[in-house]
């Protein structure tokens, strides 16, 4: 093959594997000289397993290396999982970036936050448009998900079209926006679609996800069995239709919305901002709406996720500055539990129900749908679109290979359930991993964005199980102890009168006086050799000791 032919490839960086973070790369041209785009650039979010990281991205050294020859980032919509890191990442890509009005505008928004807004070059473009980048040829879709303005790609290239779903569902009568848009599908796979690259989220589900519609039915019905009561119904902010289902339910009986939380007065500036939400009323604030008979007043709540510093975990707890909840009062969860998040939405709903607060889940009535493709819709989608190639993304890896496995039911000639990292050329030929790149994670550990492979996040997360031990000790150019060794213990249990510490600490000076008095006298007088000495004999002791392998820093200091 010659090494001028050119190629179309495919690389995720991010979401495939897992479901967030999502960062897909679509290359063309010969290898030595491939032109590359972005399709989403987002984030997933920090658990146990990283103390003080809230925020985790896809390490994305493979396109800063090859910044030169990156065209541009496409948004497919605004949720943080595509499009999260785009302020946080753009300072290492320093890219143009496409998208639709309302995710543009809360790009504009991120980017004003960090001082970025000035320096971007953005491009807004309408729903249903065709643009070009290079040589990538992109035509915007129009379908339906749990935010507004969800859009599949279409990427032409002279080697054969790509679908690149985004994240979608089937919804015939979504509320707002508007519905799948079979026929620009139909259209697409009669022209002939190369490789569909498609969502996995809900391959095991069978059916399909349900409509807005009949969630708005149910909450309006449902928050009419409160009268009297104050209600409080928690969403996911970035879902505006069903923010406007939960209105139009309030509206429905005599109440008035009062939202409480940052992410929904900022979507609801955004849907506002775009024409969207035009019908739903006045919105009180805070202050007017606790002023006022509650039963003729509903809260719309950020904290379905049980977020420690969201709105309605703060009303829990009783830190809000205004808002406070009573026995028998009511707070509707309108969302699911996303994977992972189970322990801080039960402790929320524990806390509520200490306090005689009434709880309503999906679980108990038909108040949330998924906003993701169930198998049938999976098998509309494939029956409109008819790839020759089928790659599953945006889902864990049981989730990439049974959708490939459907989409080989499905007539599917060829599926590949790609990783993070591999290189996927899609033609001429292909599927076929042609190349793994550099790929990983990185953590925003409060102002600095690290691998998260470095070392001093790797301590942190040591330290939060095993504890810390430091030691100090002055010595002088004789190899005699002027000052010391003087240990400090961090993350043990102290026992019920501090006994056991005591006598650990006592333990840890003398093995580290030992360790120091057995060296020979130039070792003596080596700060590093004295250090790794006292270092590994305090760590045989707290094994010993404890059965833990804490951190332990040694401090040696000579003086003359």
């Amino acid at each position: 093959m010659s090494k001028n032919q050119d190629e179309l490839v495919f690389l995720p960086l991010g979401g495939s594997g897992e479901i967030g973070m999502n960062l897909n790369l679509f290359g063309f041209g010969p290898a030595h000289n491939r032109k590359w785009l972005i399709i989403d650039i987002g984030v997933t979010f920090g658990g146990p397993d990283t103390p003080g990281v809230d925020i985790i991205m896809p390490d994305t050294q493979f396109i800063e290396d090859n910044v030169d020859d990156l065209l541009g980032i496409v948004l497919t919509h605004a949720h943080e999982d595509h499009m999260g890191a785009l302020a946080r990442l753009w300072p290492r890509l320093k890219c143009p970036v496409w998208a639709t009005p309302f995710t543009m505008y809360l790009v504009k928004d991120r980017l004003s936050e960090v001082g970025l807004l000035g320096e971007v070059e953005l491009h807004e473009v309408p729903l249903k448009s065709r643009f070009s980048i290079g040589d990538f040829d992109l035509e915007l879709v129009s379908l339906t998900h749990s935010i507004p303005e969800p859009n599949a790609v279409a990427i032409r290239t002279p080697l054969g079209m790509i679908l690149h779903t985004g994240d979608w569902k089937i919804d015939h009568d979504p509320q707002i926006g508007d519905p799948v848009d079979a026929k620009a599908l139909t259209a697409l796979g009669d022209e002939g679609i190369r490789a569909m690259i498609c969502d996995s989220t809900n391959v095991f589900t069978p059916g399909y996800a349900g409509s807005e519609a009949g969630v708005r039915k149910e909450l309006t019905k449902l928050i009419g069995e409160f009268p009297g009561q104050a209600v409080a119904v928690a969403s996911f902010a970035s879902n505006v239709a069903r923010l406007e289902s939960v209105m139009m339910a309030a509206r429905e009986n005599d109440r008035s919305v009062c939202l409480i939380g940052r992410s929904m007065h900022r979507m609801v500036g955004a849907a506002k901002a775009v024409g969207l939400l035009d019908g739903v009323g006045h919105l009180l604030d805070e202050e007017e709406a606790v002023s006022m008979p509650q039963g003729h007043v509903l809260y719309l709540c950020t904290g379905s996720q049980g977020e420690p510093r969201a709105a309605l975990s703060r009303i829990a707890n009783g830190s809000h500055r205004h808002l406070k909840l009573s026995k028998g009062d009511v707070v509707i969860f309108s969302s699911k539990i996303i994977p992972g998040n189970e322990k801080g939405i039960f402790a929320l709903q524990n806390a509520l129900a200490d306090e005689g607060i009434d709880i309503v889940t999906e679980k108990d009535r038909d108040i949330h749908v998924s906003g993701h493709p169930c198998r049938g819709e999976l098998s509309q989608m494939y029956e409109w679109a008819r790839p020759e190639i089928a790659i599953p993304v945006h889902g864990e890896r049981r989730h990439l290979l049974e959708h490939a496995k459907l989409a080989r039911t499905l007539g599917v000639k060829k599926a590949l359930a790609p990783h993070n990292g591999e290189m996927i050329k899609l033609a001429p030929g292909g599927p076929e991993i042609v190349d793994i790149v550099p790929n990983g994670r990185l953590h925003q550990d409060g102002n600095v964005i690290v691998s998260s492979a470095d070392e001093g996040l790797r301590k942190r997360l040591k330290m939060a199980y095993a504890g810390q031990v430091a030691i100090s000790l002055v010595f002088n150019s004789k190899g005699q102890i002027i000052s010391g060794p003087d240990p400090r213990i961090d993350g043990f249990p102290e026992g019920p009168h501090g006994d056991h510490l005591e006598a650990m600490m006592d333990d840890v000076a003398d093995a580290a006086e030992d360790a120091y008095m057995s060296l020979g006298r130039n070792g003596r007088l080596d700060e590093d050799i004295v250090e790794d000495r006292i270092r590994s004999k305090v760590r045989k002791l707290i094994k010993t000791h404890t059965g833990k392998r804490p951190v332990v820093n040694v401090i040696a200091h000579k003086v003359k």
